[in-house]
């Protein structure tokens, strides 16, 4: 069974990384761009990840899913990850933090 401190330790740490994964077509991270909806572990320490995409038919899906994935799994502690592209809600700019908007010149 995992404490509720190491899963919040575990889930700010998957934060941390998230913060390192970047659209290569957009020089935000997908955490500020809040293209992540969920970061939840459960007691198989299984770190499942809600994510989304600026549109659909984003060209680096892949790419982002595959470096999300590779950066999560090297959490100490988290033995898989699973990943699920949604899109509900649908994303939009208001969804990303004001760093992120002011990064991309929408303040």
């Amino acid at each position: 069974m995992i404490t509720p401190e190491e899963k919040l330790k575990i889930e700010e740490r998957a934060v941390e990384l998230l913060r390192t994964v970047y659209d290569p077509e957009i020089p935000v991270d997908i955490y500020s761009l809040g293209l992540i909806y969920k970061i939840d572990l459960d007691d198989e320490r299984c770190l499942h990840i809600d994510m989304t995409l600026t549109a659909p038919s984003c060209p680096a899906a892949e790419f982002l899913v595959e470096d999300t994935r590779i950066k999560l799994e090297s959490i100490e502690g988290v033995k898989s990850v699973d990943i699920q592209i949604v899109f509900e809600p649908e994303w939009n700019k208001d969804m990303m933090s004001e760093e992120a908007k002011l990064d991309l010149g929408f303040l």
